[in-house]
């Protein structure tokens, strides 16, 4: 894994969480919901800005070639924070070298820093390899999602 830098964006980087979401849209063949209603540049700014978002990027010859974004959950039952990983991929050719779990490293890393106790991802069922990697790092939980619309 050697030349692949791991960077915390922070307001300054929208063209890094741009090329970040171009990444996600090619890594999950979904181009048209991470490239074409992106937010303008302020709004990514107080994104990136805020306590309750956290962006990573993995930089390969400043390239963006994986990234991570996640959410802060503030808990009302305790006084205690949990970070969902919302979304994690690497482009299909840096894949099988440890970018995924560098990224989830350095996640667990932010999470130590904020007090969060937890993180926790989803998985598809039949996303092998996302299940593999994050039966190796905790726990499996079987639960079921629903969307609720909005209307």
């Amino acid at each position: 894994m050697a030349d692949v830098a791991i960077h915390r964006l922070g307001a300054n980087d929208t063209d890094t969480i741009r090329a970040m979401l171009a990444m996600f849209g090619d890594a999950f063949e979904d181009v048209k919901a991470y490239r074409s209603a992106q937010p303008d540049d302020a709004y990514l700014a107080r994104l990136l800005a805020s306590e309750t978002f956290i962006a990573l990027a993995a930089i390969v010859d400043g390239a963006v070639v994986g990234g991570i974004a996640g959410y802060v959950l503030h808990k009302f039952e305790q006084a205690r924070r949990e970070v969902y990983l919302y979304d994690l991929a690497v482009a299909e050719a840096h894949r099988r070298r440890g970018i995924a779990s560098a990224l989830i490293g350095e996640l667990r890393s932010v999470a130590v820093t904020i007090g969060a106790y937890v993180i926790f991802v989803q998985a598809d069922l039949g996303d092998d390899p996302a299940i593999a990697l994050y039966e190796s790092l905790g726990d499996r939980e079987d639960v079921l999602h629903f969307d609720i619309a909005v209307p």
